[in-house]
């Protein structure tokens, strides 16, 4: 049996480096510029000293007042969550998310409060509604109480998660999209799991990339 070489042994090592690298990236930002990563969002205030912060963004083919009442309706209760039809296939047919823009879910406004998928009876509350410019919600919630929102505070205890979810909207560059959307997701979190932070932000944000780039995916096919 032949022995790897050094050399073999090194283009392994550099490939699995190279593969954790981006899969870390991928964690934290996917589809962003630096400019974008730089710039300051509305609700960056609304958890100060984030833990994790995760950065998406996505160019749509329609200007961002077409784009506002397919994000003003999404949510849980509401529109759901978009998919691409390829993917949405997998889901039953009773719950896969509208493919048209419903009156009903187009009332929105600072504190009311929408659903969030998870364990227990977890709630984003509408912040900055902004339109067609920016939607950002915030969520607390309390693991001692079904992720419910606490009864006080804050400042929260530690069993309490704080996070932000921005959803921005810009004219996209021309050689981008003509008369497109730059469609930029911001989520801050104030912390990850104690026993291995690390690993929890790792896990979280690929699951946060497997998240939102359907949904990237599934807006465009709305927009078409």
């Amino acid at each position: 049996m032949r022995r790897a070489t050094p050399i073999a042994l090194g283009l392994v090592t550099a490939g699995a480096g190279g593969l954790t690298a981006a899969l870390i990236r991928a964690g934290r930002r996917s589809g962003v510029t630096r400019a974008e990563l730089d710039r300051a969002l509305p609700g960056d205030d609304l958890v100060r000293g984030a833990r994790v912060v995760m950065d998406r963004a996505a160019t749509l083919p329609a200007p961002p007042e077409q784009v506002w009442p397919w994000l003003v309706q999404l949510g849980k209760e509401r529109a759901g969550w978009y998919l691409p039809a390829w993917l949405e296939r997998a889901v039953p047919r009773g719950r896969r998310s509208l493919r048209f823009l419903d009156a009903d879910f187009q009332e929105l406004a600072p504190g009311d409060e929408v659903p969030d998928w998870g364990p227990g009876e977890p709630r984003f509350r509408a912040v900055i509604v902004d339109p067609p410019r920016a939607l950002v919600y915030l969520t607390a919630r309390d693991r001692e109480n079904g992720y419910r929102w606490p009864e006080s505070g804050p400042p929260y205890p530690d069993s309490v998660l704080v996070a932000s979810w921005a959803l921005v909207l810009s004219p996209a560059a021309a050689r981008d999209c003509a008369a497109g959307t730059r469609l930029h997701v911001r989520l801050r979190i104030n912390q990850v799991g104690k026993r291995a932070p690390w690993l929890a932000a790792r896990i979280g944000g690929l699951i946060d990339e497997a998240t939102v780039r359907p949904l990237f995916a599934g807006l465009a096919e709305r927009l078409r």
